[in-house]
């Protein structure tokens, strides 16, 4: 497998390209929500259908899309792919327990405006009003927080009022370039218009594989109890941290469970971990705020790219969609637009494309049906 970085704007990289030479477009595009006062987040390229046309262009007939966006700001995202010629095949969603809200603390925002309470916390007396030091919440206090008691009569009416709720998922678009003909006439012309299923199942010989479905989840235990439980394999298997089936040795090193358990088992991949943030990065770390799991990248890479297909990625971030794409066999190609994170991609991407190469010369071959489990 091979891997291309363009370090540039994607829509000088796009036009380089010839029509119909790409098999899959898997993108995490910026959200346009200003993240962080990050200026790639609030471009608006994300709603550009001359964009998303250009994608359009360079994917062969049948070629399949996958592109985050915000849960405030994915219609538009779902609206300009759709205007630009994609066929919108469906929504996917991608949930995590562990989002914190950016909610303003109104009982302290009325404080704040009554003079009490200043910019850096400090402690005013106003109109016999007094308050102790502390700074406005914008986002979730830590665990054993106490927060200080209002100090005007309007923010103690209003105590416990915010303005935003707690994030806890990802919505992605899944659509596909049209085509002439038949799906069966397409595929056996280009290798595009299917999307492996087989290869996208949860569960291995010892466990019922089921059909991957549009709902990807963190496997906190806040989504956890969400699902039912349910019955599927033959075998007992104890209960481990993770999100993919080693293809090495068969063991599984994600969420196992026996004959009984949680739906949820069928749905799971994991928040990045700085271990996983930063594998291969020698003498400096990960900066990229929004990071992707790889097991969620690798699992939506594997389900619509067909055997020696190249994979595209318009907004490469940290390289987590290239680096998936080496790790499942595929050539790709990414671009990335902010300067400071083209170390990063590289450095993760030639450190997987080496131990992917070690791995081919070393290990033995994959035993038949194997399945990994997100």
């Amino acid at each position: 497998m091979t891997w291309t970085l363009h370090r540039g704007d994607c829509r000088d990289y796009l036009r380089s390209l010839p029509e119909a030479s790409v098999s899959a477009v898997v993108t995490d595009p910026p959200y346009e929500l200003g993240f962080m006062g990050r200026k790639w987040d609030s471009s608006g390229i994300a709603y550009s259908v001359d964009l998303w046309q250009e994608c359009l262009r360079v994917c062969k007939p049948g070629a399949h899309l996958i592109a985050f966006g915000g849960a405030r700001t994915y219609h538009r995202l779902a609206c300009a792919v759709e205007d630009a010629g994609w066929e919108v095949r469906d929504q996917g969603i991608w949930i995590y327990g562990s989002g914190f809200p950016k909610s303003l603390d109104v009982s302290k925002a009325i404080d704040r405006e009554a003079g009490v309470l200043g910019h850096e916390g400090h402690a005013f007396t106003v109109a016999g009003y007094s308050h102790a030091p502390d700074k406005i919440q914008h986002t979730a206090p830590s665990r054993g927080y106490v927060p200080p008691a209002p100090a005007t009569p309007a923010a103690r009416q209003w105590q416990g009022w915010g303005t935003a709720l707690k994030p806890a998922h990802e919505p992605f678009v899944i659509a596909r370039k049209p085509f002439r003909g038949t799906v069966a006439e397409n595929v056996l012309e280009h290798g595009t218009g299917a999307i492996n299923v087989e290869a996208c199942k949860v569960g291995t010989e010892s466990m019922q594989g089921r059909w991957p479905a549009n709902l990807i989840h963190d496997g906190s235990e806040a989504v956890e109890a969400l699902f039912p439980e349910s019955t599927a394999g033959t075998e007992t298997k104890p209960r481990g941290k993770g999100g993919i089936w080693s293809p090495s040795t068969g063991t599984p090193a994600g969420p196992q469970y026996g004959d009984s358990g949680s739906a949820a088992r069928f749905f799971y991949a994991a928040k990045a971990s700085r271990e996983e943030r930063e594998h291969g990065l020698v003498g400096f770390r990960n900066v990229h705020p929004t990071v992707k799991p790889l097991a969620l990248m690798r699992h939506l890479v594997r389900l619509v790219t067909p055997p020696g297909g190249l994979v595209l990625d318009p907004f490469a971030g940290s390289g987590t969609t290239m680096l998936a794409a080496i790790q499942e066999g595929f050539d790709v190609a990414g671009c990335e637009l902010t300067e400071e994170y083209w170390p990063i991609i590289a450095g993760r991407c030639e450190c997987g494309r080496k131990e992917e190469e070690a791995k081919a010369k070393s290990e033995l071959p994959l035993r038949p049906k194997e399945r990994r489990l997100l």
